[in-house]
């Protein structure tokens, strides 16, 4: 597996870690009305927003590099 490949795969894990985090947090905050973790829930889905962003940059800029 390459370093591309690896990079990949770990940005789009990422991406779902901060989608579920921050599904969790906003859900967490319909229950509790706690504030703090509405904040925490919206900056789970801003991060996720960013590293799709981050993403289709990374693979704009390597799309001359191989997978393997």
């Amino acid at each position: 597996m390459s370093l591309k490949a690896f990079h990949v795969f770990f940005v789009i894990v990422s991406t779902l870690c901060a989608l579920g985090f921050g599904a969790w947090a906003i859900g967490d905050y319909l229950r509790t009305g706690n504030i703090g973790v509405l904040a925490l829930g919206v900056l789970g889905f801003a991060a996720a927003a960013a590293l799709v962003w981050y993403g289709l940059w990374f693979l704009r800029k390597l799309k001359n590099v191989s997978y393997l």
